[in-house]
């Protein structure tokens, strides 16, 4: 029997973003869940805040968790299934962390862009969450809550380790960060031996060693999950490169040996009409730089990284993201700052739909399914020999790769 090709994207609502949890109304989703089921998708990812999950170390907000609850029941609605993130920390720039968890006299982690915690932007370190004895005791109880109250709920699809964790911390060593991955792997599988795990890492984690390695995480889950845009990648032959993704994933699955799930791709777009552009401004303090595809030339991205990523063997492809946000957010976190991540949407701010959200429906009407790898990295050092230069590995096994 064939497997379904999944097909998904990764939701925060286009008029709360990340403060939905804190601001929730079942009908909004409802709404927006039944523009993701119109479009063909079977998978919505969605993401645990983790201040807004465990407001102390030693609870679960019963709210949020009531939400969720909900949520699932409106992805059952739509056939919908749902992949669900923990400990996130990190996202769309800044880090997002619970008060109880900050270190006020140490200063933020090298390589973080901004500190938020309770709305306000705070400028100090934080517990690692891979050693800290306080943050994984309460890791634990927020995997022990949400997936006891959830387990057996039809909707939930995937339980997920964190977003790109490596830019809210880093482990140790390697030999850590594979042991934090079957903990939490184990502990999942205690309460739903069912459901797959994975954890979402993304380039870096293939281009650096950050004690992440994807081997020994994907290891010990279930599902391999990669992120990644060749607009973020100077080796990338364009910021439209469409082998590059498909690449990743092969590249991933060839140091794993488990087809890879396309977790997160995408891109921001300028406005309708508009033709593709550079924006310059200054964020999070620093000079910023971004390309900004068209609308049409995104979509004709798009038409092509999905049939290459069953070529690859992928299991999935997940969009960055459901919306485009309002305006009302764009002077909030993590929009004033990363202005560009107002625009990765699906759907426009006014709720109207992108020109590749019909190529997606036109590539879910084909009912695709998972395939034999047609195209496969060949991976000629070991996974160990590739990490004692993996900037060096990507490369030049990228040039090797192709269509």
């Amino acid at each position: 029997m064939s497997t379904p090709f999944l097909l998904g994207v990764n939701y925060w609502p286009r008029r709360k973003a990340m403060g939905w949890w804190r601001d929730f109304e079942a009908a909004e989703v409802r709404q927006e869940f039944a523009v993701i089921q119109s479009l063909g998708m079977n998978l919505v990812r969605l993401f645990l805040l983790w201040e807004d999950w465990q407001p102390t170390a030693n609870s679960v907000d019963s709210a949020a968790l009531d939400n969720l609850v909900t949520v699932a029941d409106l992805a059952a609605e739509h056939n919908l299934h749902l992949d669900i993130t923990f400990f996130t920390g990190h996202m769309s720039g800044p880090n997002w962390v619970p008060s109880w968890m900050l270190l006020p006299d140490e200063p933020m982690p090298r390589g973080v862009n901004q500190v938020v915690s309770g709305g306000n932007v705070v400028n100090c370190g934080y517990r690692n969450p891979y050693h800290d004895p306080l943050v994984l005791s309460a890791a634990e109880l927020l995997v022990r809550t949400v997936v006891g109250r959830l387990a057996s709920h039809p909707a939930v699809g995937i339980w997920n380790l964190g977003n790109e964790p490596d830019l809210f911390a880093i482990p140790h060593t390697a030999a850590d960060g594979r042991a934090w991955a079957r903990h939490f792997t184990q502990l999942i599988k205690q309460i739903d031996p069912v459901r797959p795990v994975t954890c979402g890492l993304h380039v870096p984690d293939l281009t650096e060693d950050l004690n992440l390695r994807v081997h020994d995480i994907f290891a010990e889950v279930d599902m391999p999950a990669i992120h990644g845009y060749p607009m973020y990648c100077d080796w990338a032959k364009g910021p439209l490169d469409s082998d590059f993704v498909p690449y990743l994933c092969a590249l991933t699955s060839a140091l794993c040996g488990k087809p890879t799930l396309a977790e997160e791709f995408g891109g921001c777009t300028v406005g309708r009409g508009e033709e593709a552009a550079v924006w310059e401004w200054t964020g999070f303090g620093r000079p910023r730089t971004q390309y900004m595809a068209s609308e049409e030339a995104f979509a004709t991205y798009i038409g092509e990284v999905l049939p290459k990523l069953v070529q690859v063997g992928a299991l999935g492809a997940v969009l960055w993201c459901f919306a485009d946000y309002v305006p009302e957010l764009w002077s909030q976190p993590p929009c004033d700052e990363a202005i560009h991540e107002r625009f990765f949407g699906l759907v426009r701010p006014d709720g109207s739909l992108k020109p590749h959200a019909e190529v997606i429906r036109q590539f879910a009407a084909t009912q695709p399914t998972v395939q034999p790898a047609q195209r496969t990295v060949a991976l000629d050092v070991s996974a160990e020999e590739y990490y004692a230069n993996p900037t060096a590995h990507a490369q030049r096994l990228y040039r090797d790769f192709g269509f």
